[in-house]
Formats: C-alpha cells, sequence, structure tokens
C-alpha cells in the first residue's frame, strides 16, 4: 500500500510538472523548390486552458519577411486526454491551409540541412561558430538581446550579427532581424537551430522565445532568415 500511495503520488507531481508551462513543438514543413520560401509550424497545448493549438508561418527567405497570407494560427476547444501532445491541432490546419503549400509548391521532404543544434539541457550561448564542411564555408553568430524589464510591459528584442567566410575566403557581415524591435511579454532569446537551405545559398535560424507567466515558462518559436549569396 505504501508503494502504491508513494507511486500514486510521483504520477500527481510528474502530471503537475508537465502542466506547469507550455513548451510548443517546432516543426520543419519544408522549402520550395527554389528555396526561396520556407515553411514551419508549432503546436502544443496552451498553459490556460491545456487546449489544442498549431500555427503556420510561410517566410520569403530572401526578405525575411512573411508571404503573402502566409501566417495561419488555430485552437480547437476539444477534450485532450493523458498523452495526447497537440500534435492533431498542427494535422487540422494544415489540411485546411492545403492552399499554401500547393501555391509555394512547399516539398515536406525538402528540409535543408541542420548546421546548428541546441540540444536540450546543453548552456545556450550568444557566440557560436561553426564550419559547414560540405560547402566549406565558416561561420561566426553573435545573438545580441535586451531586456526591458523597468517598463510595463515587460518585453524584449535582440538581432543576429553574422559573419561568414566563404570557400573562396570571401567575408561577408549581415545583421539579421530587428535590433531594438521590443515583443511584448518576452523574457529571453536562444538560438536553437541553424538550417543551411536545401540549394546552400541562406540561413535560416529558429528562435526560442522565453514567456514568463505564473503557470510557469512558456516557449514559442520564430525564424529570422539570410542569403548569404
Amino acid at each position: 500500500m505504501k508503494r502504491l500511495l508513494l507511486g500514486c503520488a510521483f504520477f500527481l507531481i510528474a502530471g503537475i510538472a508537465a502542466w506547469a508551462g507550455d513548451v510548443a513543438v517546432f516543426v520543419n514543413l519544408g522549402f520550395s523548390p527554389d528555396s526561396r520560401v520556407f515553411m514551419f509550424a508549432q503546436y502544443g497545448l496552451d498553459v490556460d486552458g491545456g487546449k489544442p493549438f498549431a500555427e503556420l508561418y510561410a517566410v520569403n527567405v530572401y526578405t525575411n519577411a512573411y508571404v503573402p497570407d502566409g501566417v495561419k494560427k488555430g485552437s480547437f476547444d476539444v477534450h485532450i486526454y493523458p498523452g495526447q501532445d497537440g500534435s492533431g491541432a498542427l494535422y487540422t490546419l494544415l489540411e485546411k491551409n492545403v492552399a499554401i503549400t500547393e501555391k509555394y509548391h512547399i516539398d515536406h521532404l525538402a528540409l535543408g540541412r541542420i548546421v546548428y543544434l541546441l540540444v536540450d539541457g546543453q548552456e545556450p550561448k550568444s557566440h557560436i561558430e561553426f564550419r559547414d564542411f560540405n560547402t566549406g564555408n565558416s561561420y561566426a553568430v553573435d545573438l545580441i538581446q535586451r531586456a526591458q524589464t523597468n517598463g510595463t510591459p515587460i518585453g524584449a528584442s535582440f538581432h543576429i550579427v553574422l559573419k561568414a567566410t566563404l570557400k573562396d575566403g570571401t567575408q561577408k557581415s549581415f545583421t539579421v532581424g530587428l535590433p531594438g524591435f521590443i515583443r511584448e511579454g518576452v523574457t529571453a532569446y536562444r538560438i536553437r537551430q541553424i538550417i543551411l537551405s536545401p540549394d546552400e545559398k541562406s540561413l535560416v535560424f529558429v528562435v526560442d522565445k522565453d514567456y514568463g507567466s505564473d503557470q510557469g515558462k512558456t516557449v514559442r518559436y520564430m525564424v529570422e532568415t539570410v542569403n548569404i549569396r
């Protein structure tokens, strides 16, 4: 009986921990054949009501902006059972917005190549250096962020300084993102992934956005893109 009670207590604690926050799942949905449009999604269970939600985004990689009508969001008022993760919301949203995928000919198998990955449990880095041995290019990345904690509401801004050294020795510098643009409610940013486009001409930075809440930390994702040649 004692073991049973301890087991039940552990189950309850684990359940509370699972709901103490709202960490979405990032999904790479692929590129267009010319690598100019990148589509991604995020889904999960919202922290307030535990309802499944999903969001779709289609980005013009060269302009680092959403394509026209390239943002779709959905939240579904259905009962969630233990073990479900909200992925059904993503499937439903994709089905409802298949026109976007078809318009830009998004290939769900053309995912590009991950050249940097922040593994869960690792300390996030504000400075990242790496070399892509397939292309011979090397990169230095600096994540510059600033939190607004004194004013109301709380928020934070960020941008990325990228220095690329191409195989032939050519050096290029880029400022990626919007320096000084404060996103309300965000407390911190992290670079989660860096993806090289299928044509190897562009980089996609997948960025975590942390939000503080009474229920725990909430994490959402965004991307910044840059054409390097």
